[in-house]
């Protein structure tokens, strides 16, 4: 068997009147990312990280931002694609361990709705997704309000 690590890191500026997705849920909120796609940092971190892990190229090289293919899609949909890429490599998940960095709104009670959400499109266990939440204490770009970061780390496997 063969164990393969990757990591993806997405960032998105925010802005007001736009919806906030993440983890494939629409998260109440004045401000949301502006973005070709929907602008879901979490699920475009986690396919950079299943990419890499299978040494495959970056998100953007399979899904152009420039491309009217992509205009305003469902990060779901680019997620499921990716798995596809990840599976027809001979991989197959294991976990991702992740982490959004964001001062508002709070994110906390949504986890497990976009860990269910998540694992539902990868096909495996909620228990197998991990979502962390955490702020920059009022720091840079994020603190004040202008951003969203998200980092994600996969574990793959050969079948």
């Amino acid at each position: 068997m063969t164990i393969r690590i990757g990591q993806g890191i997405d960032f998105h500026r925010l802005d007001e009147g736009l919806k906030l997705w993440l983890g494939g849920v629409n998260i109440p909120s004045e401000k949301g990312c502006v973005a070709h796609s929907d602008g879901d940092v979490l699920i475009h971190a986690i396919c950079d990280a299943m990419l890499g892990a299978a040494g495959l190229r970056d998100i953007g090289c399979y899904f152009p931002d420039n491309s009217d293919e992509f205009k305003d899609i469902d990060s779901k949909i680019l997620l499921g694609r990716t798995l596809k890429l990840i599976e027809d490599q001979g991989f197959k998940l294991c976990n991702i361990d992740s982490s959004v960095c964001l001062e508002s709104p709070r994110i906390s009670p949504y986890i497990n709705e976009m860990r269910a959400t998540l694992a539902t499109v990868l096909k495996t266990d909620p228990s197998n997704v991990s979502i962390k939440a955490t702020t920059s204490e009022k720091m840079g770009f994020i603190g004040r309000g202008e951003g969203v970061m998200a980092i994600a780390v996969v574990l793959l496997s050969t079948r």
